[in-house]
């Protein structure tokens, strides 16, 4: 039997912390589905074409024992790891504030589905400040994100940010 795993994000963009959380879920699972999301309460600065292909570069390292597949997806994140076949759900925590959220949230997807597990991962404490919203506002105003992204997702927010 295949262990299957989704690792759900905006992923706008992509950033240390989640490929911390991504090196660790490999390791639980025989496949892990990086679902992008379609999220329409968020304005990303990315478009959803160029985080998947961002994604898809920055987690091409990962490939090897584990398979790996990105996939977009819309709606809610437990219809679509039920569609995908996935038993658990991985979720990244950095502090408290994210704790209480993600408590609450998977008390709602366990009333949705009771058979999916969620298993959160502690990102390095190295990456625990990191968040993609902060990432961005750096990049906008012209600070330098090289220690929180992979070259290639720097040299994309310059692009966005103007600034290249």
């Amino acid at each position: 039997m295949t262990r299957i795993g989704l690792y759900p994000g905006t992923f706008d963009p992509i950033h240390n912390g989640h490929t911390d959380i991504i090196g660790r879920a490999v390791k639980l699972v025989d496949k892990l589905v990086l679902g992008v999301a379609i999220n329409t309460g968020k304005a990303p600065m990315f478009d959803l074409d160029e985080r998947v292909a961002i994604v898809e570069e920055t987690v091409a390292p990962f490939r090897g024992s584990t398979e790996i597949v990105v996939k977009p997806y819309e709606g809610l994140t437990m219809h679509f790891a039920r569609e995908i076949g996935a038993g658990i759900v991985v979720r990244g925590l950095r502090a408290v504030a994210d704790f209480e959220f993600e408590f609450a949230l998977t008390a709602m997807n366990q009333q949705l589905d009771r058979e999916i597990e969620t298993v959160f991962l502690m990102a390095d404490p190295r990456h625990l400040a990191i968040a993609s919203r902060l990432v961005k506002e750096i990049a906008l105003l012209g600070g330098d994100v090289a220690k929180f992204v992979s070259p290639s997702v720097k040299d994309r927010l310059l692009a966005k940010a103007g600034r290249q």
